[in-house]
């Protein structure tokens, strides 16, 4: 019943909103929804009644109802669409505001736009407020990467430019660049970086003007195609002359000077284990039994910050960054090579500075004492996530090889086992997400997607590295000065109720209330699924439907690991927040936590966690992208070819479909001819509309692709169909062609037919 009250209004708003000067009776409105009798007439009456104590809209003398005026104009951001239209994002709970083609003031993707509501949004629908942007304030794009296209010697004399260049990204594909002399002349086919100088307008609405900077090279060079990413995202890779110079002058070896103050540890048996392919090492890790039965978790960090001072050149590029970044073939560093792989990384063999937190853990994964302490340690060996596997496995030869260390392996795997039911009793949500390794040749092109075995020995890792944190992090908490945290808020209630909905469509029950989550109600919905088809897919809606993970002066606890206190501290080679945590635990036990001391950095805390927090999101979002494009690229010659897959989710315009290599492509609507589907919002299915066939999340599906692309890292596929279903999809599909070329046919003909009585009227 109130499902029904809610459409009415909605149906009735939504007369005011298409019609936005026009008055309306009651009994026009009534005529117009087709609704007969008293009764109807009376429910638009509690209708507009409604709508006018809401404010939405205003009645006059006469009983006529209007729209009410709107005077409201908002800032935001232009999200643009490929087709011309777009959105503004101008507040997080507020849904996006429509900005029809007309409406744009020729806006491209990223401006901080002024926004007048034309269109109000409309609570008792879907449809959100549809706007004019009436100011520019700023815009976002102020360079841009694409494919250079020259002009001929005619054109250049005639226009005075070199060519445009035509960006890859779809939400700029539709505004080229065309380019002054002034700057750098490209070759044909070259992928260029371009400044901008001037926007589109009313003379030209659609592209701009600049000039080249920077050729990556020939679109077809190895390598180039990454680049295009990562540039076209303001990651830079290359390091100024005064950083590398200012590098270069750091010893590669430790100086007597650099032992004062601090413990020498060398003589423990501290090792790394990374990955195969890892070259810079900023975390070691030791492990012993105490007399109490208790263990002793060593975790030693390499101390960056005594090589990178503020506001030295090292320290004002790597603040830019912000984070490294990890491209399928490729790393660009936070800090140049030197330090990240020489005299920062913890090698084995050598000396190296290192913050230090000592940790007594006991059994119950408590750590009921620890240090934290400037300290010169000595790795005793360069391990593997796959050797260490393959020793607590057993491996003979392996033992043999480092039967010095295995005693230690075992008492770490042991300690790992405890920390991780500590962690799991308290209610950690223990993700496990498929990680998919791209195996590329030395020119950059895909070979093959493996997917990452996550064992022991990376499980443990991570464990020391959790509690290293929130000791850490509580340390310094409970000294009562500013510091700097990892953190990851309570999820948005209307995310978690939505949540909530799809696991019961699934027939997973969630114990407790949506207003009072919980990460103990996620953990037990993830173990219910855990080994199962859909657990992917659950876990992808469940990560949804949690906050985005930040930095913040603030302590607001760590959702998803279920600490109250956690920080990065672990990483400072490749992370500027762990290397402003190490600043700051270095300044507080050289000059203490007087007043100026933290009003210091109280000062310059909030800024750091919002410039951080984005260049990590950046980053990613390069990350992403280059796996996206190498994933589309490895598939492309697999057209035709016929997979197993799971729909992990389903949309108004098609389904999203995951393979086994972690692959996802997109079913269009279009390519699913076998029916007319209808897309149901509250079953998140697609159905069909003659045979009732149901596509629903989670499923397995078999399908077929139809098309890989690199260029717009996007992969489509098809449905494989049964000899019945193909059948009535052939049948569509000439149907489509036939109306297609009738289509065709006629407008050649109407063409046809003006030129001719022109040409008769000219006679």
């Amino acid at each position: 019943m109130e499902f029904e009250k809610n459409k009415l209004i909605s149906d009735v708003l939504e007369i005011f909103r298409s019609f936005s000067e026009r008055k309306y009776t009651a009994q026009q409105i009534t005529d117009l929804l087709r609704l007969h009798g008293t009764t109807a007439y009376n429910r638009v009456l509690k209708a507009l009644a409604i709508l006018e104590g809401e404010n939405k809209i205003t009645v006059n003398n006469n009983n006529q109802f209007k729209l009410a005026p709107i005077n409201q104009t908002v800032t935001g951001s232009f999200r643009a669409n490929d087709r011309g239209f777009g959105f503004v994002r101008y507040d997080d709970e507020e849904p996006d505001i429509f900005i029809a083609r007309p409406n744009t003031l020729f806006a491209i993707n990223d401006d901080e736009v002024e926004v007048k509501i034309i269109k109000p949004a409309n609570p008792w629908g879907d449809n959100g407020a549809e706007g004019k942007i009436t100011k520019i304030l700023d815009h976002g794009v102020k360079s841009l990467v694409g494919e250079f296209m020259p002009y001929s010697d005619a054109q250049v004399k005639k226009t005075g430019l070199i060519g445009y260049v035509h960006s890859y990204e779809k939400k700029l594909a539709n505004n080229p660049v065309f380019l002054k002399k002034t700057g750098l002349t490209p070759q044909m086919g070259d992928m260029v970086q371009v400044e901008i100088e001037s926007y589109p307008n009313e003379q030209f609405p659609r592209s701009m003007v600049g000039i080249a900077l920077k050729t990556l090279g020939n679109k077809n060079a190895p390598g180039v195609d990454e680049m295009t990413i990562v540039y076209q995202n303001d990651v830079k890779d290359e390091f100024p002359n005064e950083v590398l110079e200012e590098a270069q002058q750091i010893a590669d070896h430790l100086q007597p000077t650099d032992w004062q103050g601090r413990r020498d540890n060398t003589h423990q048996q501290v090792v790394t284990i990374d990955g195969d392919d890892s070259k810079d090492f900023d975390d070691a890790v030791t492990v012993w039994q105490l007399e109490n039965g208790n263990f002793h978790l060593g975790v030693h960090i390499a101390d960056v910050t005594h090589y990178v001072k503020p506001g030295s050149w090292l320290d004002r590029e790597a603040y830019e960054r912000g984070t490294s970044t990890y491209l399928v073939d490729r790393v660009i560093p936070m800090l140049p090579f030197r330090l990240s792989n020489g005299i920062c990384s913890l090698n084995p063999g050598e000396d190296r500075c290192t913050l230090t937190c000592d940790m007594e853990i006991n059994h119950q994964g408590k750590v009921v004492n620890h240090e934290i302490y400037p300290s010169v340690i000595r790795s005793h060996a360069r391990l593997t996530y796959n050797n260490v596997n393959k020793i607590l496995d057993g491996d003979e030869q392996l033992c043999q090889e480092y039967q010095d260390l295995v005693p230690m392996l075992k008492q770490m795997a042991q300690l790992h086992d405890i920390l991780f039911k500590m962690r799991h009793q308290r209610g950690a949500i223990d993700f496990e997400e498929t990680e998919a390794q791209i195996i590329v040749d030395d020119q950059g092109k895909p070979l093959d997607i493996r997917l990452r075995e996550r064992g022991t020995s990376e499980k443990m890792i991570e464990s020391f590295m959790l509690a290293a944190n929130e000791t850490v992090a509580e340390h310094y908490n409970k000294m009562h000065v500013p510091f700097l945290y990892r953190v990851h808020e309570q999820p948005d209630p209307d995310k978690v109720k939505n949540f909530f909905e799809i696991a019961n469509t699934f027939g997973l029950s969630v114990p407790g209330s949506s207003n009072d989550v919980t990460p103990k109600m996620f953990q037990a919905v993830l173990e219910k699924v855990a080994g199962q088809p859909q657990e992917a897919v659950i876990t992808t809606m469940l990560l949804r439907s949690l906050q985005q993970a930040k930095y913040s002066p603030d302590p607001l606890g760590h959702f998803g690991l279920a600490a109250t206190y956690y920080t990065h501290f672990t990483s400072p080679i490749r992370r500027y927040p762990d290397l402003m945590v190490h600043r700051m635990i270095h300044n507080y036990a050289t000059e203490g936590t007087a007043k100026p001391v933290q009003d210091k950095w109280s000062e310059q805390l909030p800024e750091v966690a919002v410039h951080t927090s984005a260049c990590e999101r950046k980053s990613i979002d390069v990350e992403r992208a280059v796996d996206d494009l190498k994933k589309a690229e490895f598939m492309a010659d697999k057209v035709g070819q016929e997979y197993e897959g799971v729909i992990n989710s389903v949309t108004s315009f098609g389904m999203f479909v995951s393979l086994e290599n972690t692959v996802e492509g997109l079913v269009h609507i279009s390519n699913m001819l076998d029916d007319y589907y209808e897309y149901h919002e509250q079953e998140l299915a697609l159905v069909g509309k003659t045979t009732h066939k149901t596509y629903t999340m989670g499923e397995p599906i078999k399908v077929r692709l139809i098309r890989a692309d690199a260029q717009q890292r996007q992969v489509d596929f098809e449905p494989v169909l049964t000899p019945e279903e193909q059948k009535r999809a052939d049948a569509e599909k000439k149907r489509r062609q036939e109306a297609k070329q009738h289509s065709f046919s006629n407008r050649r003909q109407k063409y046809s037919g003006k030129r001719s009585n022109k040409y008769e009227r000219k006679s």
